[in-house]
């Protein structure tokens, strides 16, 4: 049975089996989800009872049309309907919003929510992928995100705040001021799909604003914040042309029973929902400081509902998930399919406390030996005790005291990964070179998380410069010469111009007075210092396998895929409690 639970993560490409998938599998019972990120205390108990009791009706008959449905959302949410569409999951408005929007690119920050890079591949668009460094905790620098758009002449950008899988947070004026930097490209997508957990600023939504600009559309998600992702039910907020358009492709009844029930039932609940949203803020806290007391383990700083976390030296991720699933009936969502990460990463979803500690016993038994089974993470004196993909990045990571080396690709390739010739591409964590701050910036609300100390280490600050790449270890051989090949060419830089005008035109605000013209569209404002970074040079090749991702290919390239194919692999009694649409405005 337990062979048969963990072959269905070897079918799945993108993500973790279905929680019903796992229960066929097994006797019944789903495992304690720490995959899912989903809040475990929303809907109230109370709640449940009430939609129990209801479901005859509400599978029986058609729902209401989407139009009603949104406009209740919009009236709990204070936003105006023309601003709005509410979709079957946020996956597919973003599905929509690669159809219509999206010409023949489209730029993100990786690792992040697979759909944003694999939708645009699967429809044949580039896909430029900016690297995320694990040396900086995998902070979003916009400046350079913005200068390695004009490099690559991109249509479309995407911010995913919090992001996911690492949950790092951008304040509210930084991504304005990034929207106001890209207001000649197609669009500029933030997907904040987890705002609601953010706690690091009490009004982070950039909603109002996106209503504002001709280019914005701000993507938000039901199911993570109500705790009900079976019920799919998202919604964007853009100006009214580009809602509309998007809207205008919808079914009529594209929403079912049981996202309306929801939706209408929300108003009585809106102090349960805040009061869910502090617990989870809470348990953030508590569950990062368990974690970190693990030795060897390095839990990233995270506003979303989930940790970011880099096993020990040596552990394998792919080997801890099936274990702690067959072992201990705790479901953990190992990242080693997400373009830009690795097997040495999980992510784990905020729970309550007695889970919590059910986790931290399981992982201290998985990886420290304390089962009959044995440790996952060997000693330090028998080096790595299995075959992977990050045996060599972890063997670096450990002498470079997590800085990595330049040469890191070619010794996964001289170690026999079967593609002689190919160029060293940058070390694990480094990404393509990304051109140099010029000057030391503090760490503050402008810079981005910290970086994470690992867990025996206490808080430390950010370096006050970007490290720089150190020098390989000395090597026992000469690593493998190979005769040279053609190198794969890099896809061709689009020619930085202004893109084509929308096919609808800006239409007044549907809050401005009668008769105000409305505001021009924005020019394009520069983001600080980005004028003087040097242009990136891109990498050309193949991603080796065990090495993620780097910017400036597309992401068929590193998939090995054609592109073209799918890769393998108004008003109401309590308003004043329920928060605003930013998710926080009614928070203390």
């Amino acid at each position: 049975m337990a062979d048969n639970v963990t072959s269905l993560f070897r079918s799945t490409a993108a993500h973790s089996p279905s929680m019903a998938a796992l229960a066929r599998e097994s006797d019944g019972a789903g495992p304690v989800d720490f995959c899912i990120p989903c809040n475990p205390y929303f809907p109230t108990p109370a709640m449940f009872e009430d939609m129990a009791t209801r479901l005859r009706e509400i599978i029986t008959y058609y729902p209401s049309s989407a139009d009603t449905i949104t406009a209740e959302l919009c009236s709990l949410l204070q936003l105006p309907p023309q601003c709005v569409a509410m979709g079957n999951g946020s996956t597919e408005l973003i599905t929509w919003i690669d159809h219509l929007l999206v010409r023949e690119s489209l730029a993100v920050p990786v690792p992040t929510f697979g759909r944003w890079t694999d939708q645009p591949m699967e429809t044949g668009k580039r896909v430029d992928m900016f690297p995320l460094q694990e040396s900086g905790g995998f902070a979003l620098d916009l400046a350079q995100y913005a200068e390695f758009i004009r490099a690559r002449g991109t249509k479309v950008a995407v911010i995913c705040n919090p992001n996911n899988p690492d949950g790092g947070f951008l304040h509210k004026h930084a991504v304005v001021q990034f929207m106001d930097a890209m207001a000649d490209l197609d669009l500029v997508v933030i997907d904040e799909s987890f705002l609601e957990f953010a706690d690091a600023e009490v009004e982070p939504s950039v909603v109002q604003e996106a209503m504002l600009r001709p280019n914005v559309i701000v993507l938000r998600s039901l199911g993570k914040n109500f705790g009900l992702h079976g019920i799919r039910f998202g919604y964007l907020v853009a100006n009214p042309a580009l809602a509309g358009r998007v809207r205008s492709m919808l079914p009529k009844w594209n929403l079912n029973s049981f996202a309306e029930h929801v939706v209408f039932m929300l108003k009585e609940h809106g102090t349960e929902y805040q009061q869910s949203l502090h617990q989870v803020r809470r348990d953030r806290m508590d569950m990062s400081g368990q974690l970190s007391s693990l030795p060897g383990l390095t839990v990233y700083p995270s506003q979303g509902n989930f940790l970011f976390v880099r096993l020990p030296v040596g552990a394998e991720g792919t080997v801890v998930r099936d274990r702690m699933l067959t072992e201990h009936r705790l479901l953990v969502r190992e990242c080693g399919n997400k373009i830009g990460s690795s097997s040495r990463f999980l992510r784990l979803v905020v729970r309550p406390q007695v889970d919590v500690r059910r986790l931290v016993s399981g992982l201290e038994q998985v990886l420290y030996g304390t089962s009959r089974r044995g440790a996952a993470v060997p000693e330090q004196a028998t080096g790595t005790g299995y075959s992977s993909g990050t045996a060599a990045i972890d063997r670096l990571f450990s002498e470079t005291n997590g800085a990595g080396t330049q040469g890191l690709a070619a010794q996964a390739i001289g170690a026999g990964t079967g593609a002689p010739g190919l160029p060293a591409a940058p070390a694990a964590g480094i990404g393509m070179p990304l051109p140099a701050v010029p000057s030391p910036v503090p760490v503050g609300a402008d810079a981005g998380m910290p970086m994470p100390a690992a867990a025996s280490s206490g808080p430390q600050q950010m370096p006050q410069q970007a490290p720089q790449p150190l020098q390989p270890p000395p090597m026992q051989s000469p690593p493998m010469q190979s005769p040279p090949v053609p190198q794969q060419p890099v896809p061709q830089q689009m020619p930085q111009q202004m893109p084509q005008q929308m096919p609808q035109q800006m239409p007044q605000h549907p809050l401005a007075a009668p008769g105000q013209v409305p505001a021009p569209a924005p020019v394009p404002a520069p983001m600080p210092a980005a004028a003087s970074y040097p242009s990136p040079q891109m990498p050309t090749g193949p991603t080796p396998p065990g090495v993620p991702a780097r910017g400036g290919l597309t992401a068929a390239q590193v998939r090995g895929t054609d592109g073209l194919s799918q890769a393998p692999g108004a008003s109401w009694s309590g308003a004043q409690s329920w928060p605003e649409a930013a998710g926080m405005g009614q928070l203390s």
